[in-house]
């Protein structure tokens, strides 16, 4: 399938008015609602890509995929990890309902790429995959500019930061381009790493930082 006119424009979001950058954001939405690549690449059976945001957001959240709940609601962030992933916001001082009010919900691909074959939870996003969605991963950051970025699971956390252990880079943040990026475990219930005691109080100080800079930049 081919995107139309899909080459991203050269101004920064600096030199774009308010109007523009909202105008812009409003048909890169669109054309990420019509992306049909990886279905027509045999990736997946069917897609069905999720866009959740708006341009006055002033978090965003890039995490893995959507998953299967996620889609069947048309919301990202859906499933049991959303829900703890809004408790660690009001933990961090931000309001019930954040998450999806007023933070921009994005993923290292806009489909659900499926389950495991294997049966163990959700398939990663292959390389392919990967490549296919970034440059639509790329023009949302750009276009919306966000003050902070939260990095949610390993694979977001490497596609920004590298190759690196969890427990080496919670609780620590990156600055580029004018934009925060914090790293933060995926939100999963089952998740293995959050058990240890040590690794809780790493995502205790990853909240902290949040939490200053939910005061200092007004976010909430």
């Amino acid at each position: 399938m081919n995107i139309p006119n899909w080459r991203p424009r050269m101004k920064s979001r600096s030199e774009l008015t308010e109007h523009e950058r909202a105008a812009e954001l409003v048909i890169l939405q669109q054309r990420i609602q019509a992306c049909r690549l990886c279905e027509e690449r045999g990736y997946i059976p069917a897609a069905r890509p999720l866009v959740n945001g708006r341009p006055t957001d002033r978090v965003m959240v890039i995490g893995q995929a959507p998953g299967h709940r996620s889609v069947s609601k048309g919301r990202s962030f859906s499933g049991p990890g959303g829900s703890i992933l809004q408790k660690w916001l009001e933990r961090a001082g931000f309001p019930p309902g954040y998450l999806h009010d007023h933070t921009y919900l994005s993923s290292l691909t806009h489909c659900d790429p499926g389950r495991n074959p294997k049966g163990d939870g959700d398939r990663r996003p292959s390389p392919a995959e990967l490549a296919l969605c970034r440059p639509y991963l790329d023009e949302e950051l750009r276009l919306l500019r966000p003050r902070v970025v939260l990095l949610v699971g390993s694979m977001a956390i490497e596609t920004f930061c590298g190759k690196t252990r969890l427990d080496e880079i919670i609780g620590t943040f990156q600055e580029r381009d004018g934009m925060l990026f914090l790293p933060l475990p995926h939100p999963s219930g089952v998740s293995r790493w959050l058990l240890a005691p040590e690794h809780q109080e790493l995502l205790n100080k990853a909240l902290k930082i949040l939490s200053a800079w939910r005061e200092k930049y007004q976010l909430a």
